[in-house]
């Protein structure tokens, strides 16, 4: 058996974040785990810019953004395993891994930091009708075709779904001299980026269809065209509205689904919204000594912030293995009135530090107000010209107002129009 204060498992952006904070907090013995063949995680295949323009103050590609943190991993020495599954963790906080070298490992750590990152919901999920003709995939697969293997998925595109992996892609075929038919979305709103709306679609006439889905997929052998159908309110095709777009692949961009299998496995409290843990300001898990942090806790729209997260959860971590930890005293936070989660779900009142809660609404409202109230009483009121469901919001409570809170309070967080 392998001895380790602290193993993450996930060597993307979030997991090397939190392995570096980690170490910089004065743990030595860190192991990453990660199941691909390099660190660096989805960032890899994103050679599109915008990252770390909140983190670095700059523009840089995702690869770029990566080595950064690979650079820092190896400067501090710090140990990771490539091409390695991580196939279980334990309630004493044991993890058990397989790689092709080592064959299974079991590692006893003091801490562990869940950084597993997410997947793209499938087409089987969505239970659309067709034949299984080639040509359907999800965004992230078709960039992973372009930008790595240097394979077209297709000439005529129709991208199902609005986020932003699917507008990015939009762009990226169109460069590499596809015709992009269109964009559909389900709700009555883009679920990406507006930057992305903006550069991606608007700035290459791309047309986004709101309201609108996939109702049947046409073709036996690879896919020929698509029939789109407006939605009503109740997300359900309207009849008489259906029309065949010719196309030759079917993108889907429909979400993403925190992978937490090894979560739900070892009994640790789960958020029915975000389908990630539910965790205190240290992101520490419902399971003393295991954290978690990245879009395996919640899907965030900027790496830049999976980044910040992620130190938090490293600290957090840090401070476990250290002892220096206290009997928790903790009151919860609680979405309302159009806001959908809030992370942290809870909070600790014995914290010494301000508190910064993210959350995310559930519809576009324009020129309304964020409201923070603690067992109904406002404690924070902001005006915001404009809120979108793909654009996660924050607000920090100050230590010196979270010292005035009881016992077993509640924060609610809500919208205002």
């Amino acid at each position: 058996m392998l001895n380790y204060d602290i193993v993450v498992i996930g060597g993307g952006p979030a997991g090397m974040a939190a392995a570096i904070k980690a170490k910089e907090c004065g743990v030595d013995s860190i192991l990453i785990l990660e199941r691909a063949e390099t660190l660096g995680g989805i960032l890899e295949q994103c050679i599109h810019t915008g990252f770390g323009l909140h983190y670095f103050g700059e523009e840089l590609s995702g690869p770029e953004y990566a080595a950064r943190f690979i650079k820092i991993v190896n400067e501090k020495n710090i140990e990771y395993k490539v091409d390695t599954m991580a196939l279980q963790i334990t309630g004493d906080n044991k993890v058990y891994a397989v790689n092709k070298t080592d064959g299974l490992i079991e590692i006893q750590a003091k801490a562990i930091i869940l950084a597993m990152g997410c997947r793209e919901r499938p087409r089987g999920a969505l239970n659309t009708p067709g034949t299984r003709a080639s040509g359907v995939m999800t965004a992230g697969t078709a960039q992973k075709y372009v930008n790595i293997d240097g394979y077209m998925p297709g000439k005529k595109i129709v991208i199902l779904g609005s986020g932003d992996i699917g507008l990015i892609m939009a762009r990226r075929m169109t460069l590499e001299g596809a015709k992009v038919q269109c964009v559909c979305e389900l709700m009555p709103y883009s679920s990406g980026l507006t930057r992305n709306i903006v550069q991606c679609l608007n700035d290459f006439d791309i047309p986004l269809y709101l309201s609108c889905t996939v109702i049947d997929i046409k073709g036996k052998d690879r896919v020929e065209g698509v029939v789109i159908a407006d939605v009503g309110p109740d997300r359900k095709p309207i009849p008489g509205t259906e029309r065949l777009i010719e196309c030759d692949t079917l993108m889907l961009s429909c979400g993403l689904i925190p992978e937490n299998e090894l979560t739900r496995e070892v009994g640790i409290e789960l958020d029915n919204v975000t389908s990630g843990a539910v965790v205190d300001e240290n992101r520490q898990t419902s399971q003393k000594g295991v954290f978690a942090c990245g879009n395996v806790l919640h899907v965030h729209d900027l790496v830049d912030y999976v980044t910040l997260e992620s130190q938090t959860a490293g600290e957090g971590a840090a401070n476990y293995v250290l002892g220096n930890v206290r009997e928790p005293d903790y009151i919860t936070t609680k979405g309302v009135n159009g806001v959908r989660y809030i992370v942290p779900q809870k909070i600790d009142l014995k914290n010494e530090g301000d508190v910064k809660l993210y959350f995310r609404v559930g519809n576009t409202y324009k020129n309304a107000s964020i409201v923070v109230k603690y067992n109904g009483a406002e404690i924070i009121r902001r005006k915001r010209p404009r809120l979108a469901p793909g654009e996660m919001e924050n607000v920090v409570i100050k230590n010196d107002v979270l010292k005035t809170f009881s016992h077993d309070g509640t924060i609610e967080i809500g919208v205002e129009e």
